[in-house]
């Protein structure tokens, strides 16, 4: 089964970059469509961006255009998320996900499994 480890979070101000990974523990990660997940307490997990395994394609949620990008590493079995100009909103704790097989959606996070641990974004000034 695909493990995920979430990396890369942290403390900063509005305005500031943080870049998150995702490293799989199998290469079976090569051939999967991935995605980044955000959650606040009390709310359901929201889609933030998801790249096709080629690369070739990416989507985002309005909220995070223009200032979000999505990337994988195949020889590395890893994802990355990097934000720039980051926003209060923003704070949140993130996940990586493996999209199923047969899911349909690709933004709805039922539509994901074998998510990671998550790591803690907080953007304050």
């Amino acid at each position: 089964q695909v493990q995920l480890a979430e990396s890369g979070g942290g403390f900063v101000q509005p305005g500031a970059s943080l870049r998150l990974s995702c490293r799989a523990n199998q290469r079976t990660f090569s051939i999967d469509f991935m995605g980044w997940f955000r959650q606040i307490p009390g709310k359901d997990r929201e889609f933030v961006a998801g790249i096709t395994w080629n690369s070739k394609e990416t989507f985002y949620d309005d909220s995070v255009k223009g200032r979000f990008t999505i990337s994988r590493d195949n020889s590395q079995n890893t994802l990355f998320l990097q934000m720039d100009n980051l926003k209060i909103e923003d704070t949140a704790v993130y996940y990586c996900a493996r999209r199923k097989d047969s899911a349909f959606s690709r933004t709805h996070y039922t539509a994901y499994e074998n998510w990671g641990q998550g790591t803690q974004v907080t953007v304050s000034s």
